[in-house]
């Protein structure tokens, strides 16, 4: 019995000493050496046989190989980052615009010249210390008092301050005092005289970087400045951000996530938040069982291996909560830049800095995300693509690839440009490109077939439009505006949803009644209050366009919006609805191929909206002509290339008054 427990003694022993030696090689932060070595000193005291005892190794075990210090160099070569990000996405402009002003000021922060004050009463020691920083790049300026330096350090801020520690009227612990409370992360080098080196290393306690002692040697100058800048520079060509991409699906979000990390030279990781409700995955759980473990952040951390990686939270908007806590919340500590620099994991229970890694959020629909969450990032929104985008993109990256795929390299077939912009107008019918793969990669799995069964014979194959009928069978999508007739109390409108822009009809009839207005179609609370406001509208201003006052006295009005099953909501609608209801009450018929989008107030005013790029798009899918918008949104389409506005005339208008003669017929 005393030989076993002898053996557990000395296996014990090996594997605390074992660990004691790596707690010692890993370069912890000196923080969390004294974390790792408390830990082990309590584990070396209780016996291997108790739980507590795995979980202390399991937990020493992870902090030693979490990378604290491990970092990957950016790659800050713009044009390199520029020709990646255009490989791997077509269109997108503006969006990689604001990727490549990322990168672009990433570049000037880590080549700015470091700038340097330096102080002293003594002409020909301010003379020296001039010259010999220059001569090292540095953009130095002097200041021969005090009084003069914290002049220009009210004007202008500096990386390091080297002064003087005895001057007149404004001494060198002063400068040092007023350096800090203004710039924090500002380095000072205090120059002092052998008899006042105690003064200096009080300094330190104030907050002082370094001292220097007379008579100055120019090279611990240069070694002690450039430890001041590596101090205050270490995570600058590092730093992260946080940037959010809101857009339909099918859009290029995730993919672009990763090209970013390809163009910068860093790991990439993905973490779907979809349908989280936990708030333990993201802060993690406390070492209190068995069962513990880091909340996913620090683990795709650890497995990525550097504390720097490109973070890409999916699905931000789909996040939940329950009675298990708040995600959503908890990631307001992650998102912050000024707080996620120190970021204590439950588990870990040290402080982690998360300030060198980019995270890139992924969203359909950025106001869906809480309040403080989306103003912790810069959001770039997705806008769906034009056709002329969908079909280059198809031709360029989408037919090669399910070519390759679906094994049709030896026989690939070719797909013409009428081929493929039918597929897009009959057979789709999205913001993205996510169906269009679908379609085409269902088109090659079947020539995958006829080539199976005709044993490879076959030559070269052309895909046609006269083809894709036996491929993709009948179209599953038509131009719904041209191909219907002007109807009494039928507007067209457009929407924005979380796939992109859409098409809706709003049907008004009315009938005997008691002068109730029914609502129905699935409409959410505003899309309800903007039919009241319309009618309250209309009520007011029946005179103005020729109806009875009385005619909501003797029946109902009846508004509907067809696809009932779908629910709707927002904003947009209002000014549809509007013309709608006019159009019933006056018997003039309304043009289908005129679509309206804005809201309306009860005195007729036409308010902005949003998802203008995705309605237009809408808008020439479905066959329209006119397209009515709010003034206050011509910004928005002024900024739109060509080929969203092509064939569509373009209407703003700031009153509903003024498109009532441009929509009814009479």
């Amino acid at each position: 019995m005393s030989f076993f427990k002898k053996s557990d003694d000395q296996c014990q022993d090996s594997t605390i000493e074992e660990l004691r030696q790596r707690i010692l090689s890993a370069q912890l932060p000196s923080g969390v050496q004294r974390v790792a070595s408390k830990e082990l000193e309590m584990l070396s005291k209780i016996s291997p046989n108790v739980a507590e005892f795995t979980i202390g190794l399991s937990y020493i075990d992870y902090i030693i190989n979490l990378p604290w210090n491990k970092k990957t160099e950016d790659n800050l070569d713009l044009q390199s980052a520029e020709r990646i990000l255009n490989e791997k996405h077509s269109g997108l402009v503006k969006v990689k615009e604001r990727i490549l002003e990322h990168l672009a000021v990433k570049i000037l922060m880590l080549n700015k010249k470091p700038r340097i004050l330096v102080v002293d009463d003594e002409k020909i020691a301010l003379q020296h210390l001039d010259h010999a920083l220059k001569k090292e790049g540095y953009s130095v300026t002097t200041a021969n008092s005090g009084l003069e330096a914290i002049s220009k350090l009210e004007t202008s801020a500096f990386d390091v301050v080297l002064t003087d520690l005895k001057m007149e009227k404004v001494d060198g612990i002063e400068v040092l005092e007023k350096t800090k409370h203004r710039y924090p992360d500002t380095q000072v080098i205090m120059i002092t005289g052998y008899a006042s080196v105690d003064t200096a290393v009080a300094a330190i306690k104030k907050g002082a970087f370094h001292y220097i002692a007379k008579p100055i040697k120019l090279d611990e100058v240069r070694l002690v400045v450039q430890d001041a800048l590596k101090k205050k520079f270490s995570t600058r060509s590092s730093k992260g951000s946080v940037l959010c991409f809101a857009g339909p699906p099918g859009t290029g979000k995730t993919s672009l996530g990763r090209a970013i990390a390809e163009a910068l030279g860093r790991k990439f990781s993905r973490i779907s938040l979809g349908g989280m409700k936990d708030e333990a995955e993201i802060m993690g759980h406390r070492r209190t069982y068995a069962g513990a473990m880091p909340g996913r952040i620090i683990d795709e951390i650890h497995r990525a291996g550097v504390s720097n990686p490109v973070l890409m939270l999916d699905e931000m908007d789909k996040i939940g909560h329950d009675f298990k806590g708040d995600p959503s919340s908890a990631l307001l500590e992650v998102l912050d830049p000024e707080q996620n620099h120190s970021f204590i994991d439950h588990y870990l229970d040290v402080p982690f800095d998360l300030s060198g890694v980019i995270f890139i959020v992924t969203a359909n629909i950025a106001d869906n995300m809480q309040d403080a969450l989306r103003d912790r990032m810069e959001v770039i929104e997705f806008t769906g693509y034009t056709e002329d985008e969908k079909r280059e993109i198809a031709l360029r990256y989408l037919v090669p690839k399910q070519i390759q795929e679906k094994g049709l390299s030896d026989n690939p077939p070719a797909f013409t440009v009428e081929a493929v912009t039918k597929i897009i107008q009959e057979h789709t019918r999205e913001a993205g490109i996510r169906n269009l793969e679908r379609q085409i990669a269902t088109i090659c799995r079947k020539i995958a077939t006829e080539l199976v069964q005709n044993k490879g014979t076959a030559q070269d194959i052309r895909v046609t439009p006269e083809l894709l009928d036996r491929y993709l069978g009948q179209r599953k999508y038509y131009f719904e505006v041209a191909d219907e007739k002007n109807r009494v109390g039928v507007t067209t409108g457009l929407v924005w949803t979380e796939v992109g822009g859409a098409i809706i009809f709003v049907e008004a009839a009315k009938m005997k009644g008691s002068g109730e207005l029914i609502l129905t179609g699935s409409l959410g609370d505003v899309m309800r209050e903007s039919a009241q406001a319309a009618m309250s509208y209309i009520r007011s201003n029946a005179a103005e366009f020729n109806i009875q006052d009385d005619f909501f006295e003797k029946q109902d009005i009846h508004v509907h919006v067809p696809a009932g099953a779908i629910p709707k909501d927002g904003p947009s609608a209002g000014a549809t609805i509007g013309i709608a209801l006019i159009s019933l009450l006056t018997g003039h018929a309304a043009r289908r191929d005129v679509a309206i989008t804005g809201e309306l107030t009860l005195t007729g005013r036409i308010l902005p909206v949003g998802g203008i790029k995705e309605k237009l798009l809408a808008a020439r899918q479905a066959g329209v002509n006119i397209v009515v918008l709010p003034r206050k949104n011509k910004v928005d389409t002024e900024n739109l290339s060509d080929d969203v506005r092509k064939g569509l005339e373009l209407v703003h208008a700031d009153n509903i008054n003024e498109i009532v003669d441009l929509v009814l017929l009479k």
